[in-house]
């Protein structure tokens, strides 16, 4: 078994203003720029058998480019302590939501399972593990505002996922570029 995530990559740029956000609060673990992404869907278990079908499904999915916007950031669980730290992408965007479903759909069309949970656009800044809460709200009430600006989106990616003790290994898969667009 294999696991995939399919997603859009911010360029560099984005990549690094998130980077610079990092306060260095202790218990907080920031996620290095290269890996930062959000995600269109991820699949924990594909067969050997699968990913073929799967990759071509998806290198048949068609959209056309659009600029998504970098602000609002937010934490997950909404109640309870935080595990996760993340930056979002404003009130989303309708081609977003749109490549998203394409992406579930091709995967459904393979057989793999479906994520039913409601989708939350997001990209990951930080994992949190027994932080204080005082320090985290002075960051999250600091960056309340925050808007890193807006990005073109022109592509997606499949990447496999390799956990291992010093953090997964993202290995890109696959690469698919708009069929046209701004």
């Amino acid at each position: 078994m294999k696991r995939f995530f399919v997603s859009i990559d911010p360029p560099k740029s984005i990549r690094t203003a998130l980077v610079e956000l990092d306060s260095g609060i202790r218990g907080v673990r920031w996620t290095a720029g290269q890996q930062m992404h959000l995600t269109l869907g991820f699949f924990p278990d594909v067969a050997e058998d699968v990913d073929p079908a799967l990759r071509e499904k998806l290198a048949a999915i068609e959209f056309r480019a659009f600029f998504l916007p970098i602000e609002g950031i937010g934490t997950f669980p909404a109640k309870g302590p935080v595990k996760i730290v993340w930056v979002g992408v404003g009130h989303g965007h309708p081609h977003l939501f749109q490549l998203h479903k394409r992406v579930q759909e091709a995967a459904l069309a393979v057989g793999l399972e479906a994520d039913l949970r409601p989708w939350h656009p997001h990209i990951t800044l930080a994992r949190c593990r027994d932080v204080a809460d005082s320090a985290l709200r002075k960051f999250l009430k600091s960056n309340a505002v925050l808007d890193i600006g807006m990005f073109r989106v022109d592509a997606f990616h499949l990447y496999s996922s390799e956990l291992t003790p010093s953090g997964p290994i993202h290995t890109r898969q696959l690469s698919v570029c708009c069929s046209g667009g701004l």
